[in-house]
């Protein structure tokens, strides 16, 4: 594999060394802005619990919100069907 430091390879095996940093360099950004906002939303959920919410229930409303209605009412009919075999 050939390196080479202007912009323009000449094959589909050579990189360049500009194209190559920017790929990297991108990459770390967005997993540094993954990182950021992973705090955030942990900062949103300890104060959601500093003002007595359940966290566990907010988390899985948050869940459930992503998914569509039809989804959630066969999960919930599945959930059912096992809670009478189990008789809960």
């Amino acid at each position: 594999m050939d390196v080479t430091e202007d912009d323009a390879p000449t094959s589909q095996y050579r990189i360049t060394v500009g194209e190559l940093r920017s790929f990297v360099e991108r990459y770390e950004r967005l997993d540094a802005e993954k990182t950021a906002i992973a705090d955030q939303q942990k900062e949103v959920m300890a104060e959601a619990k500093g003002r007595g919410y359940d966290v566990k229930a907010l988390r899985k409303l948050i869940a459930l919100r992503k998914k569509d209605p039809q989804e959630i009412s066969e999960e919930e009919a599945v959930l059912q069907l096992y809670r009478e075999a189990l008789d809960m």
